[in-house]
């Protein structure tokens, strides 16, 4: 195995697929066109945010130090959407659409009205001399919706996904990279 470091540019497609449990799909039954929640802008952040616990004796002389908590976080912006991107965004929304008026509509809030839906988040970044990373979690936007309409900019939806375990092991993030012989190392 090849362990150069690389200096990683630009941004990616994100895919959004409906998880019900067991095993993360295969790479070309998430990365498709239906699939794509949207292009993003503004790029993409995973943030893996350990909380630990520290106990130490009243002269400092002993401690131990233990894991308690993680959390990961992936935020984007997605510039382009539609009102059925807002149903994998809102766990109280609600889309339906008249074919003969051409109109979708969409239903946003009603506790009641929680689907319960946890999504596979699949970030792509492509980079064909360094090869692609892909950034898989399992979770929902927690973020909520905010719709801005300005003059001279567009609408972006800001995402932020809280990861959930995806499998049996706590796994709350798989971060996956090609390794290529002549990718240009650091």
């Amino acid at each position: 195995m090849i362990d150069s470091e690389k200096i990683v540019l630009g941004s990616g497609k994100l895919y959004i697929k409906e998880f019900t449990g067991g095993d993360i799909p295969e790479n070309a039954l998430i990365e498709t066109e239906v699939n794509r929640l949207g292009y993003i802008q503004g790029g993409a952040s995973m943030e893996y945010k350990p909380e630990t616990y520290t106990a130490e004796d009243d002269l400092g002389l002993v401690s131990i130090t233990k894991l308690t908590k993680e959390t990961v976080v992936f935020k984007t912006g997605i510039m382009t959407w539609c009102g059925k991107t807002l149903k994998n965004l809102c766990e109280t929304a609600r889309v339906t659409e008249d074919a003969s008026k051409k109109i979708r509509t969409v239903k946003l809030g009603g506790i009641k009205n929680q689907d319960g839906k946890n999504y596979i988040i699949r970030f792509v970044q492509e980079d064909p001399k360094s090869g692609t990373i892909r950034v898989t979690i399992v979770g929902k936007n927690t973020l909520g919706i905010t719709l801005a309409w300005a003059k001279d900019k567009e609408t972006v939806v800001d995402a932020e996904f809280n990861a959930t375990p995806l499998d049996s092991d706590g796994t709350l993030v798989i971060y996956e990279e090609d390794i290529l012989e002549e990718a240009a190392s650091v």
